[in-house]
């Protein structure tokens, strides 16, 4: 089938070069043309573990182009994708959807055949059917069915997440819609994945009810672990305890230091601002939202604490700034609040990441930045493990501790243990929930 992709960031990307591997023939659409000319060149622009062979191998097939050309990529396609940005509105928590009605705007005034037009952006609920309308103002001569297939993609794992899926969702209205989209996820069908067929307002809700209970997950252990630490127990061993209950399981009940990224901040504070609306508040929603904040600031006062109740004139080395491992990724990151609090507070601090620089370096003021980690503690006053990179897993602490000139650590993620560290030469060790 003939596939347009509209936006060729982290979404269309992705979904634009596996849907090329199931043998479609797509074209991936961007106003940015440094991007295109570089994703042209088969070099790809963002992280993610195994894209670039993915993107490579279709692109010498010929089954993937990529250009800034939204009519001619649209002219003749079966399906066309809206992939672009919806990031929250300031000022009221909800989605901004400037960018998808402006493409559904552009896809109406360029298509002249039968499409199936579907939103893969994360959009509140009731969004396809305004698209439908956007598309039939500008174009009323057109058939089109509208579509809803959110995207489940975590960052650092999206292509294996994208070929062998828990589900995929798919909001339709008509037979017609159904059978392209059928044809579309044929290479799923075939090897068993679910693909669940549902209403449109079914699939909108589907996306922010999933990513609304993962969060609520994560910040409940955070809490948990906060209980722990008053009470003498471990969260480790409470995770697991929870974790083998098969009605919980143990997915996303690590405690750390908090949530972030570019999903679970934007679409909890969009459901809670679509429940606001609908006179249904969101409390448990609007609850965690607050507690991961505060969860975020009390990350802040460990590593305080840690230096004997001050980081002014210190020198602090952060091992970790991107919101998770395996990705460049820096929305929303604990780092974000984390760093700037203790450059604020008077601390030197000194970053380590392998793939943080090109965001981060933006994002995080007065820092000095270091490849490795060994060098970076040299001289420092603690160090903060803060994302969970293979790469700080098996430091040897023992060299870590040497170097410094305070050896404290403020584990956040958990890697290690107090025994181990200690053990190391560390004299003071502090963990999330332990």
């Amino acid at each position: 089938m003939k596939i347009a992709m509209i936006g060729s960031g982290y979404v269309g990307l992705v979904s634009g070069v596996c849907f090329a591997d199931f043998g479609h023939e797509v074209a991936c659409v961007d106003k940015d043309p440094a991007k295109i000319a570089m994703l042209r060149q088969g070099e790809v622009p963002i992280y993610e573990p195994g894209l670039q062979d993915v993107l490579s191998r279709n692109l010498q097939a010929g089954r993937l182009t990529f250009g800034t050309d939204l009519v001619a990529s649209v002219q003749g396609a079966d399906v066309v994708f809206i992939a672009v940005g919806t990031p929250t509105r300031r000022g009221d928590g909800h989605a901004d959807l400037t960018y998808v009605m402006a493409a559904a705007q552009e896809i109406g005034e360029a298509l002249t055949d039968y499409a199936v037009v579907v939103t893969k952006s994360t959009v509140p609920v009731g969004t396809n059917r305004k698209v439908a309308a956007v598309i039939a103002k500008a174009n009323p001569s057109v058939t089109i069915d509208v579509a809803s297939n959110p995207e489940f993609l975590r960052e650092g794992a999206a292509i294996d997440d994208f070929m062998r899926p828990d589900r995929v969702i798919v909001g339709v209205e008509t037979e017609r819609a159904k059978a392209v989209l059928s044809e579309v996820y044929r290479p799923l069908f075939l090897r068993d994945f679910p693909v669940v067929f549902t209403d449109l307002e079914s699939a909108e809700m589907i996306k922010y009810a999933a990513n609304a209970f993962l969060a609520t997950k994560i910040t409940f252990i955070n809490e948990i672990a906060q209980l722990c630490e008053r009470t003498g127990a471990d969260i480790k061993a409470v995770s697991k305890g929870m974790g083998l209950d098969g009605r919980i399981g143990n997915k996303f009940l690590h405690a750390g230091p908090g949530y972030g990224g570019s999903c679970f901040p934007k679409d909890t504070a969009a459901l809670a601002r679509i429940g606001q609306e609908h006179a249904v508040p969101m409390q448990i929603v609007e609850t965690v939202i607050k507690v991961n904040d505060e969860i975020k600031r009390k990350m802040i006062d460990k590593v305080v604490d840690l230096c004997g109740g001050s980081v002014a004139g210190k020198i602090v080395t952060v091992l970790g700034v991107t919101f998770k491992p395996n990705t460049d990724d820096m929305r929303e990151a604990p780092s974000l609040t984390i760093v700037p609090a203790l450059v604020g507070a008077g601390a030197s601090v000194r970053v380590v990441d392998p793939q943080g620089f090109k965001e981060g370096e933006a994002l995080l003021h007065n820092v000095t930045w270091h490849e490795d980690p060994y060098a970076a503690v040299k001289g420092a006053d603690s160090v903060v493990l803060l994302t969970e990179w293979n790469e700080f897993r098996a430091l040897d602490l023992h060299r870590l501790a040497t170097g410094m000139r305070q050896a404290r650590m403020a584990d956040l993620r958990n890697i290690y243990s107090q025994k181990e560290a200690l053990a190391a030469g560390f004299e003071s060790y502090v963990a999330v929930g332990r």
